[in-house]
Order: structure tokens, then sequence, then C-alpha cells
């Protein structure tokens, strides 16, 4: 769509003059002859620049640039005057006017500040979802106790230097708990630098990790810093540690010790400041035991342990990550924002997403991409999707979690839900019937992410006896 320009001027002849060129030069034009005209044109249809007189009878062109300014922040504004003086210009520069251009008016002048203004502001636009996006990525979506408890854990890991692991399946978002941890550690204005320690074949990551010599190997055409070397005075994050060789594992032991390397094929012990951030997704004790991984650098990595829960321990946060998901879809694409219908939301709670977070996040896109309405409805679910939601194991047995807490939340999850069918879904009746307050009910439910209408019918008999507290 063109951009819209809005001339405000008293001087019909300006006004023509002004319209006819930015016309030629692609922009939609509209015009007005005062102040109170100006501010009507806005209200009817926003404008992406303003130029703007300044002597103009009734309002003039200040007044109408501190009313701007107060409901467009956004919206450069160039003031042009025939007028003006130093400290006229200086005002309205103060008050955020973009520029001043004096009058007799030079058009190519006019045509470069409008240029340079738009440009302007769309880099601004650009820059702002960019660290608002940034600032998404450096968070973890979810309000269920297991996600508040890992954030409180990184809270406290974060300041230190002390080196870290990360334990957790696949799509859990180990690499995001690492971006937390360097985002709200001291190190934050200096670089994090990853290595998928998998991804890197066994000849070239001593190479990656330490650097090289001119010479040192065929191909090394000239001296290359390496990762350790990049990461100086921030944070190196090991992705898939487990992944490295023996000979690489005693080497980063070395240097988690000492903080001293050596670049392949040189002599020279180069001396760094890095902290180490490292994940996995194997069960490092098994892979000591079965001599694939050094019991002594496992020592080293271990000092703070951080393990990433699944998301089918964390059901309650999925209608906060598909909303983050939707959110930031219709941010990076032009389809527009969609809504879920509140039985595909049911649906994706009881799905069991092998893939965790990552899965999730893909088949978000994917419904989004191949929906074509606005509402993501039932109708618009693959058909191998619904069968597996349908086909669904039991309800999760208190019993078999890991810790109280988890037991705890699966156990009034499970509780909740069946006492909500056996009163037909009556907040009022089942909140009276179970001795707790109605806002109280609606609170719980929201946080354990229970519906207010589960299709899925669960028996009234055999609810699991709570665990002890």
């Amino acid at each position: 769509m063109k951009q819209r320009i809005l001339v405000v001027d008293d001087e019909p002849g300006i006004l023509q003059s002004l319209k006819g060129v930015l016309q030629d030069e692609g922009y939609r034009v509209s015009v007005a002859a005062n102040g109170q005209e100006a501010l009507g044109e806005l209200q009817k249809d926003m404008a992406d620049l303003m130029l703007l007189d300044i002597w103009m009878p009734g309002m003039d062109g200040l007044a109408v640039l501190e009313e701007v300014k107060k409901k467009f922040p956004m919206m450069p504004v160039i003031i042009i005057s025939g007028h003006g003086n130093i400290e006229t210009a200086v005002k309205a520069t103060r008050m955020g006017a973009f520029d001043y251009v004096e009058k007799p008016l030079s058009l190519d002048r006019i045509l470069v500040s409008v240029q340079n203004a738009l440009e302007f502001n769309r880099l601004t636009e650009e820059n702002r979802l960019w660290r608002q996006k940034a600032t998404r990525r450096h968070s973890i979506t979810g309000n269920s106790p297991i996600v508040v408890a890992l954030r409180q854990e990184i809270e406290r890991a974060a300041p230190t230097n002390a080196t870290v692991l990360i334990t957790g399946e696949n799509g859990t978002g180990k690499e995001l708990v690492a971006r937390m941890i360097h985002h709200l550690s001291r190190r934050s204005h200096r670089p994090m630098v990853e290595v998928n320690c998998a991804a890197i074949p066994e000849e070239l990551i001593e190479s990656e990790l330490f650097g090289h010599e001119k010479g040192s190997f065929t191909g090394a055409h000239e001296r290359r810093k390496g990762k350790f070397d990049q990461a100086d005075g921030g944070t190196l994050f090991l992705d898939e540690v487990a992944d490295m060789s023996l000979r690489t594992q005693a080497k980063i032991l070395r240097i988690i010790q000492e903080q001293v390397f050596e670049r392949v094929g040189g002599s020279r012990p180069i001396q760094v400041d890095v902290r180490i951030v490292a994940a996995t997704n194997k069960d490092l004790q098994r892979e000591i035991e079965e001599g694939r991984f050094r019991q002594d650098l496992y020592y080293r990595l271990n000092v703070i342990p951080i393990h990433v829960p699944p998301l089918r321990k964390r059901v309650e946060d999925i209608p906060l990550l598909v909303e983050d998901f939707l959110h930031e879809m219709s941010v990076e694409s032009a389809m527009g924002k969609k809504r879920v219908d509140p039985e595909v939301m049911t649906r994706l709670q009881q799905h069991p997403w092998v893939g965790n977070v990552r899965e999730l996040r893909n088949f978000i896109e994917r419904l989004c991409i191949m929906t074509p309405e606005n509402v993501i409805r039932m109708s618009d679910l693959p058909g191998d999707f619904k069968q597996s939601a349908l086909t669904r194991a039991e309800p999760d047995d208190p019993y078999a979690q890991g810790t109280l807490r988890e037991a705890r939340v699966c156990f009034e999850r499970e509780y909740l839900t069946r006492k909500l069918h056996e009163f037909d879904w009556n907040i009022s009746l089942t909140a009276a019937r179970i001795g707790l307050e109605r806002s109280h009910l609606h609170r719980k439910m929201r946080a354990l992410g229970i519906r207010d209408r589960d299709p899925t019918p669960h028996p009234a008999e055999g609810v699991p006896h709570a665990p002890p507290r």
C-alpha cells in the first residue's frame, strides 16, 4: 500500500504544489488548510507523515504538533515555515519534529526530507519489533508451578559465574534457558556464543572451539579465532555436550579449570574469561557408566544443574504458549492474528507432544498457514492429530510423578475436572460442594489449564487419593 502524507498549510498554492509533486513520487496525499482540519483528517485516516506549516490562522503549527505527538507519537512531522527563526526551529525540534524546512520551499529538499523521515520511521518500527522479539526470546512462557520454580532457579544461577548444566528432552527449550541465564547475568553486555557439538564433524570441532594458526592443516590459509576467543568476557553455550569425543572433552576440562588454551597448530597459551553453559538431552550418568563421557568433566559442568521439564508435565501452560506463538506469527507475517477455538485448545492439551514445545510451535505455525479463516476450529485439525488426541492414555497418575509438587498439580487437575463433570460444569455448585470460593475455583481452573467446558467425559468414580501433604 502507498504511504500516506498529510500536507497542512493555509496557502492553497503550496498545498496544490506539494500535493502534485508528492503524488508524482508515488505517495497518497491529503491536504488540510488549518490545524483543526488536520487533526480531523488524522482521526479519519492515520498518516505515515505530516508536512506542517507553522503560521496558520486559529490553531498554529506548534499547537498542532503538540497534539499530534500526544495522540500519534510515532508519526514523523516535518515543519515548513516562511516566518521561522532559529528559536522556532529549536522549539519545534524539541517538541518532536523530524525536520525544519524554510520557505520558499526547495522541492528537492522536501523530497529528501520526506524520504529520510519515512526511512527513519521504518527502521525505528523494525527495531522496536526486533527488541520485542528479543525480549520474548529471553523469557519462558508459563505460570505452572514447575515453570515458576524453573524461572526462580535461573534467576538465582544467572548472576554468578558458576558453570551450568541444562538437561531435558529435545524441544523443551534448553537453548532458551541458556539465553535467559546469559541475559540476566553480569556478562549480558558481552556475546553469548553457541556451539552445537553434535553438528560439527569430529575432525573440525577443535578448530571450531579453539581456532587455528595459518598453515596448521590443509585449507588453513589464515589464522582464525575459535569460539572461546569470540566468547571472551561472555558466555559459551555448548549444546549437545555429550556428543563431543573424549579427546575434546579432556581439552574442555582443562579450559574450564585454567581458562587457558592453545589454538590448533599453535604453542602460545591464550588466556580467556568465559562462562560455560552446557546442555544435553542424554543421561550423562549412563554415558559415564558406558565410557562415553568423562566423570571429571561432568562434575565440572554440573556445578548448577537445571532440568527443563517436558511439555506433558506442564499442560496448563499450553494456552499461554499457543497465544505467544499466534502473536509471534501475526507479527512476522501478513496473515493477521488468528484465534483458537476452545474445543481445539482442549485437544491441544490432550495431545502427548513428544517433541515438546518445539513440536507445538511448528504445529501452530502449520495451522496458521493452512487455516483460511481467522478462527482455528476442530475441522482444521489434521485427521491423524484428532485421532491421537482421542486415543490418548488415561490421565496421569499422581503417584507416578517425580516430585510432590508435580503429584499435587496432577491430582488437583484431575480432581477438579471430575468434580466439574459431576456437577455438569456448574461453577457455583461445584465450588460450594468442594469448599472453595467461586473466584478461587476460577483461578484454580486457569492455573491448571482447565477450560470451562471440557468435552472429554470423565468417570465420576475412581478419583485418585490425594498425595500426602
